[in-house]
């Protein structure tokens, strides 16, 4: 299991757009530097500096084949980071039950001119709740 400065070093590295990019065509399986350029529209010693930095971290490794060094993901996490990255999402999770906040929603219901169906906090009359204390639980 990685510690929490591993994570945050993996993120760190990752988190370029040319870098996600070149993870989401080595997600498809071995790559050269010239099969990069070809789609990045990136110099090639641009690419290589990127290539280096995420096999310095060992998220991704090569071989030689000829002249060429054809690289290949290492770090079995980087496919399952990209599709969660990829997935689409079509609501925002609700908010705790314990702690009542205006929701999106009930502002435009206001905006249209219907009541709301629930107090906020700022229509409450006093506390709702006394103490939150960061539980989910009602």
């Amino acid at each position: 299991m990685k510690s929490i400065g591993q994570k945050i070093e993996l993120l760190r590295v990752i988190a370029h757009p040319v870098r996600v990019k070149i993870l989401e065509e080595l997600s498809k399986g071995v790559k050269c530097v010239s099969d990069l350029e070809k789609f990045l529209e990136v110099s090639q010693p641009n690419i290589s500096q990127h290539l280096s930095l995420l096999r310095n971290h060992s998220v991704i490794n090569f071989y030689m084949d000829g002249r060429l060094k054809c690289y290949f993901l290492v770090d079995p996490i980087i496919p399952d980071l990209l599709e969660l990255l990829n997935r689409t999402y079509d609501e925002s999770l609700p908010p705790p039950k314990c702690c009542p906040v205006k929701s999106v929603e009930k502002e435009e219901e206001k905006k249209k001119g219907a009541a709301p169906l629930s107090l906020t906090l700022q229509d409450a009359p006093g506390p709702l709740i006394p103490s939150c204390k960061g539980s989910q639980t009602p």
